[in-house]
């Protein structure tokens, strides 16, 4: 009856062979697999966050992206590894409970359900915002109170009521943003003595979505296909028109806010790349996954990490980066620079890119409570399968209301922040995972290995050169800053001290250690948000999923 009590991945693969989940139709191949990773990374990320990353970070945040790139190609070689040598559709949540156990799996699993619940509604929200952009393109007005959040909404009408007080300058100072959401908040209808402000756009999706991805995988293969040739295209329109309006005086000073102005960014710029985690999802749909996964995870982080290298450069090259706090940047700097029909080409695309990505998380997040259900860690109905369009039905109409209910209600920003904390979480344990199974001699029955190099010596060396130079730029201000970085170098040491006694391969363990660096820059009230989210998560398991576990009857 441990918590840490672990399931074999003989047993898994039995598990997925057996009841209902063997029903799932295996239709998936490379091509489809890097589409739907593709589908994912391309969405809310490049169409709206970028924005207000290049913002906060000026032109190099485009070196954020690389970084946060090399970050999650360590991280993607220790997915491959694991999809590999566990091709079933749990995720991060199955490769856990291999390597750690089942409490660790648990944890890891809960954090999924929030990352694929958070993701798609920022990528729900963004997709109202160029919704209704679109709309307005095409001579449509559609009432503001209807495509926004209520907190957005007020706090705007509150900003704009007290800079009228403070004068005409003041309010002229304000983002024309804040005039349009407070206008909207005074013209919205009552309910009662409630403002009736709701982002119905982001709701009405997010059902469309979910009745597409329950009706079956080939339909959804289909349509994550056709959409990301139009994104790709259009992103091709982006980069190759754009080039010729960048004025290069536009990315001096390259990192106007410094080092800490870049990081700043992290939030977003992670939560553009986390999609190539949702592919592993689809491992049971794969024909042959223990080939074709890591192969389509590597391929769309090298595709999506040059485009979106490209995109920063040449919005930042187009206009002044101050420019592009904006929630649909891309069509803002074409606007600007009076392209306005090509404005208008990238609102109607992004409206296809976002809807992309949502099909892609929608499709996801079902499939890990499905494994979780199978597992007997949540209730039974979560693993029921379709008998006619053979996916888990039940989860994925639970998964629809669980994204469509709060994006009606929430703003962008909140979720952006709150999602990448678990999404790190889960990273670091599957990247800590392939030292378990090199430790454990189970690496030698996967058919894809992360590239051995002996960090016996390198850890420890890279420890004793990154602590020196911190030291030299004023540690104890810095931990004061940010109290996280104590964790970050209390494990590094930790790893240290263990791969010079386990000849740990160098890989994942930078894999970890870049992934903690990332979460340190996230601030503290989404570790709060998550913690509480956690806690939750730990009552439903001890009330139910560690009785109910099938390894509770061995």
């Amino acid at each position: 009856m441990s918590l840490l009590r672990k399931k074999t991945v003989t047993q898994i693969l039995s598990d997925a062979s057996e009841g209902d989940s063997s029903k799932l139709v295996k239709t998936l191949g490379v091509r489809d697999l890097t589409s739907f990773g593709i589908a994912a990374i391309i969405g809310a990320g490049i169409f709206s966050t970028i924005g207000l990353a290049s913002y906060n970070g000026g032109p190099a945040v485009s070196l954020l992206f690389v970084f946060t790139a090399i970050a999650c190609v360590f991280t993607a070689l220790s997915y491959a590894q694991f999809a590999s040598t566990v091709p079933v559709s749990g995720s991060a949540y199955t490769y856990a409970y291999v390597a750690f156990g089942e409490l660790f799996a648990w944890v890891i699993g809960w954090a999924l359900i929030l990352e694929y619940a958070v993701s798609n509604m920022v990528v729900a929200i963004s997709w109202s915002e160029y919704f209704t952009s679109m709309l307005s393109g095409f001579g449509i007005t559609f009432p503001k109170y209807f495509a926004t959040d209520y907190g957005s909404a007020s706090r705007a009408f509150t900003a704009v009521q007290e800079a009228q007080q403070s004068g005409a300058a003041a309010l002229a100072a304000l983002p024309e943003n804040s005039r349009v959401l407070a206008e909207a908040f005074a013209n919205a209808p009552m309910l009662g003595d409630l403002k009736l402000i709701v982002n119905l756009p982001a709701g009405f999706v997010t059902v469309l979505i979910t009745a597409l991805v329950y009706v079956g995988i080939k339909e959804s293969r289909t349509a994550s296909n056709i959409l990301v040739v139009l994104k790709l295209a259009v992103i091709g329109l982006v980069i190759g028109v754009g080039a010729f309006y960048v004025k290069p005086a536009n990315w001096s000073p390259f990192a106007p806010n410094g080092v800490q102005g870049v990081l700043s960014g992290v939030a977003s710029v992670f939560f553009a790349f986390i999609g190539f985690d949702s592919i592993s999802t689809t491992a049971e749909e794969c024909k042959n996954p223990q080939r074709d996964l890591p192969r389509a995870m590597l391929y769309c982080l090298a595709i999506c990490t040059v485009l979106y290298v490209l995109i920063t450069l040449v919005l930042t090259g187009m206009v002044p980066y101050k420019e592009l706090g904006v929630s649909d940047p891309l069509a803002y700097v074409f606007q600007k620079v009076g392209l306005n029909f090509v404005a208008g080409v990238i609102s109607v695309s992004a409206v296809v890119a976002i809807t992309s990505a949502l099909l892609v998380y929608q499709l996801g997040q079902p499939r890990i409570w499905m494994t979780m259900s199978r597992d007997g860690l949540l209730w039974k109905r979560f693993s029921t399968i379709h008998p006619k369009y053979k996916t888990p039905s039940f989860a994925t109409i639970v998964t629809g209301f669980l994204v469509a209910i709060p994006s009606l209600f929430m703003d962008l920003k909140f979720f952006v922040d709150l999602t990448s904390v678990g999404t790190f979480f889960a990273f670091i344990l599957v990247c800590a995972g392939i030292l378990y199974l090199d430790a454990k001699g189970l690496s030698a029955q996967s058919k894809f290995k992360v590239p051995y190099i002996n960090g016996k010596y390198i850890i420890g060396a890279l420890l004793v050169v990154a602590f020196t130079y911190a030291h030299g730029t004023n540690l104890a201000e810095i931990l004061d800053d940010k109290p996280l970085l104590i964790v970050f170098w209390g494990v590094w040491a930790v790893l240290a001290v263990q791969g010079f006694r386990h000849n740990f391969s160098l890989l994942p363990v930078v894999g970890v250690l870049t992934n903690l660096y990332l979460m340190t820059e996230l601030g503290a009230s989404n570790w709060k948000i998550f913690g509480i989210w956690l806690v939750i998560g730990l009552v439903v398991y001890f009330s139910y999923g560690y009785r109910k576990s099938k390894l509770a009857a061995h």
